[in-house]
């Protein structure tokens, strides 16, 4: 019988994936990927989202994806303070927030019915305050107590 790869670690306290649901989440992670990457260059997609995804889903089926995102020059440090705190910096608000105000003014030029850009703008409104609302930058260290 042929030498067949050792699946990927498991993350801490959970089973590795089927081999099926193992590649859906490769194929997700690259997918999240590549519209990551894309939104890097189009305003009306989002960038960290879709890395986020992509992390995730690679965490759980392919460490060496997720080894490469988190030695990323520019995805790594958003990938770290995002596992360890939820941090998102004030710069990629402030991105988010115009990019965001200029798909939704796109979206008033540009859909047919009113009504269904005022509904994606409500969700995009949604999601900013969510993100404001996140920490800036890693939280100080609380002393141990006595």
């Amino acid at each position: 019988m042929a030498d067949q790869p050792d699946p990927p670690p498991a993350l801490p306290g959970t089973t590795p994936p089927a081999a099926p649901v193992r590649w859906l989440l490769i194929a997700l992670a690259v997918t999240s990927l590549v519209l990551g990457i894309v939104g890097l260059f189009l305003p009306v997609v989002p960038t960290v989202p879709f890395i986020l995804l992509s992390a995730w889903a690679a965490a759980r089926s392919s460490p060496k994806l997720l080894a490469w995102l988190e030695a990323h020059r520019a995805f790594g440090p958003m990938l770290t303070e995002w596992r360890r705190g939820g941090v998102v910096r004030r710069r990629a608000k402030w991105l988010t927030t115009l990019t965001m105000s200029g798909s939704a003014v796109f979206m008033l030029l540009t859909f047919p019915k009113r009504w269904m850009a005022l509904v994606v703008i409500a969700v995009m409104v949604c999601v900013l305050v969510w993100i404001w609302r996140r920490p800036e930058k890693m939280p100080d260290a609380v002393p141990p107590a006595p």
